[in-house]
Formats: C-alpha cells, sequence, structure tokens
C-alpha cells in the first residue's frame, strides 16, 4: 500500500505548480489530440475505462493491462484543415517481472505551407510537423491496484523553429470486478521544454490531473463513465478579449451572460457510454461540455461536444471508426485497426495461436 500512497503523493504533487496552465497557456498542444479512434469517442478523457483496447493507455497508463499482451494498433485522424496525423502503438507484458509495457509513436503532418517574407513575396514552402515517442511500464498491486508510468519525448519543427521536451504520465486505478466498479487517477504531462522555439524563456506543457469512475451494468451489456479534468483549478472558463462567448443580443440590447456556478463546474466533466451488441461489436457515446462552450456558434450548437465510435471486435482483429463533433458542421474522422498478434503466431506467453 505504501507504493500506492507515494504514487498518490506524486500526483498531487504537482498540482499547485502547474495550477496555472490551461488552453492557450502552454506548449506542444498536439499532446491533447486523440491518438485512437477510441480515444476520440470517449471525449479525448477517461481515466477509469474498463476495456482491452491498447489505446486506453494513453488515457491513463494504469489501464495498460497482461491482456494486451502483442497487440499491435494502427490508428490514422483526418483532422481539420488539410491537418492529419498517424499513431502507431505496441504492447508486451513480461511474467517474470509481473510487467506490461508499451510503446508508441505519434506523428502530426500539417501539409506544405507557403512561405513568405514580411511583403508577401513567396519564397518557398516548408513541412511543420511534431511528433512524440512514449514509453509505458504498468503493474498490478494484490488483486485490485495497478499503478503505471508513462515516459515521453516530444519535438516540434515549424521551419527554423525547433523545440524539445520530456514529460511523464502517472496514473493508478482501483477495479472491484466483482461489482463492476473501477476508479481512476492519472496526472498527465508533467515535464518540461528542453530546448525553446527561440531565446525566449520555455513554456509550460499542457498539465491536467484527472480522476474518473466507471461501471459495468450487472445485466445489460452497458458500461458508463465518467471524468473530471483539471481538478485543481475551479474556474476554467475561457473568456477571449476579442469575443465574449456570453454576449447575446437581445431587442437590438448587448447583454453579458457569463457562465455560473453549475456551468463551470459541469465543464470539468466528460461523460460516456460503451454499448456492447452481441459479441462483437462496441457502440460508444460520449459528451465533452467544456469543448462544447468554448467551441460551439452562438446560435448553431448542434452536435459540438459530442462524439460516437463504433468498433468490431474478432478474435484476431479490432477495427475501430469514431467521429467527434467540434461545431455544428465540424468534424473530423478517426479510423483503427488493432492486431493480437499472440492469436495469428502464439507470440508470447499468454495466448496460443487459434482460429477466427
Amino acid at each position: 500500500m505504501q507504493k500506492i500512497a507515494a504514487v498518490i503523493v506524486l500526483l498531487l504533487s504537482f498540482t499547485r505548480a502547474q495550477a496555472q496552465v490551461l488552453g492557450g497557456k502552454h506548449v506542444f498542444s498536439f499532446l491533447d489530440l486523440p491518438p485512437a479512434p477510441q480515444v476520440t469517442a470517449l471525449g479525448n478523457m477517461n481515466a477509469a475505462l474498463q476495456t482491452d483496447d491498447l489505446s486506453a493507455t494513453f488515457l491513463n497508463p494504469a489501464l495498460l493491462r497482461p491482456s494486451m499482451h502483442t497487440h499491435l494498433q494502427v490508428n490514422y485522424a483526418d483532422y481539420f484543415a488539410g491537418v492529419n496525423y498517424s499513431h502507431v502503438m505496441a504492447g508486451y507484458h513480461v511474467p517474470s517481472i509481473g510487467t506490461t509495457f508499451a510503446t508508441s509513436l505519434q506523428f502530426v503532418n500539417y501539409g506544405n505551407i507557403v512561405q513568405t517574407d514580411a511583403a508577401g513575396n513567396i519564397q518557398g514552402s516548408f513541412k511543420p510537423s511534431d511528433m512524440s515517442w512514449q514509453v509505458t511500464a504498468s503493474r498490478q498491486y494484490k488483486e485490485r491496484w495497478n499503478y503505471g508510468l508513462t515516459l515521453k519525448y516530444i519535438r516540434s519543427r515549424y521551419q527554423q523553429y525547433r523545440s524539445t521536451g520530456f514529460s511523464a504520465d502517472m496514473g493508478i486505478t482501483y477495479q472491484d470486478t466483482a461489482k463492476g466498479w473501477q476508479v481512476g487517477l492519472v496526472a498527465k504531462n508533467m515535464g518540461s521544454q528542453i530546448k525553446s522555439y527561440g531565446v525566449e524563456n520555455k513554456e509550460p506543457l499542457p498539465f491536467d490531473l484527472q480522476v474518473g469512475i466507471s461501471k459495468k451494468l450487472e445485466h445489460v451489456p452497458l458500461q458508463l463513465s465518467a471524468t473530471i479534468h483539471h481538478i485543481y483549478q475551479f474556474d476554467i472558463n475561457y473568456e477571449d478579449p476579442d469575443f465574449d462567448e456570453g454576449q447575446v443580443i437581445e431587442n437590438g440590447d448587448t447583454l453579458v451572460n457569463r457562465a455560473g456556478a453549475i456551468d463551470k463546474v459541469f465543464r470539468h466533466f466528460v461523460l460516456a457510454a460503451q454499448f456492447t451488441v452481441g459479441k462483437h461489436v462496441e457502440l460508444t457515446a460520449a459528451y465533452n461540455h467544456l469543448r462544447r462552450q468554448e467551441l460551439a456558434l452562438l446560435q448553431q450548437q448542434g452536435m459540438s461536444g459530442f462524439s460516437f465510435g463504433v468498433g468490431v471486435i474478432i478474435t484476431r482483429l479490432q477495427i475501430r471508426y469514431a467521429r467527434s463533433f467540434y461545431q455544428n458542421s465540424t468534424a473530423f474522422n478517426h479510423f483503427g485497426i488493432n492486431l493480437p498478434l499472440n492469436q495469428w503466431t502464439g507470440l508470447g506467453t499468454f495466448g496460443e495461436k487459434i482460429g477466427w
């Protein structure tokens, strides 16, 4: 139990130093991009999901489990404005030390950008990009506890401007399989920019501290989960100095309708549900209130903040698709495939090669 207590203390010790950091105030924002369709479908945040999908490691390193042994996952996202990114990940369990490992690589491609001088004269083009490489280790403590650590190397390149950094995610979970409950706590992106883009001071990383809970219903193939993010800061409402999101026009008068206390509380929540259809299909839906409030158009909110996903799960293959709505008519698509290699080749200790 001392190990678990030490992890909790380390997670909480970072909140005071990082409490000021929120959207628009940090470097390497691409770290917040969902790397896989399952993560996209869950609203990009979930600290306690009960799943065998390898991408859950991104949500909380303590969600990396031995059942993900020899899984290989490849994902592709068709993002906005011609931006696309890919993610590849693999897991491996080592029984002799009771530890499960995973490694992944994410690459963001911003396309070909025209380079001009101050007068607008074209001087060529360049291809900006972001990349992160991460290594995760997870262990079980007694019967119900799991804890994990992820280390990340980050590199960003925008023409002659380049930056590097290191960060870590730390998480724990407590699972009661008999009653279908799981609780998780995770601190994400604890680290520092090693090399800044210019001579100015180094910028903070997109730190977040999240707590979540999930419940598998007993008589219905449904799992419900809720995640609270930025739990160290109550007011995460962003007020643009050039545009007040609470500004409305009524009878020719301009009125200001600022976020109330209930709205401020709910902005911390991401709610999700996962429904299993038969043995081979998973349907996922989530709602991110902060995303809806910050990105939705005032008069046309539509599906802003909602995300959906479908997964086809068979013994030797998992195929997933997700779609996430940022604004009423603006959404992006995410595709992924997961191969449990031990089911194909008998690789490793867990599982023999079996049929479909």
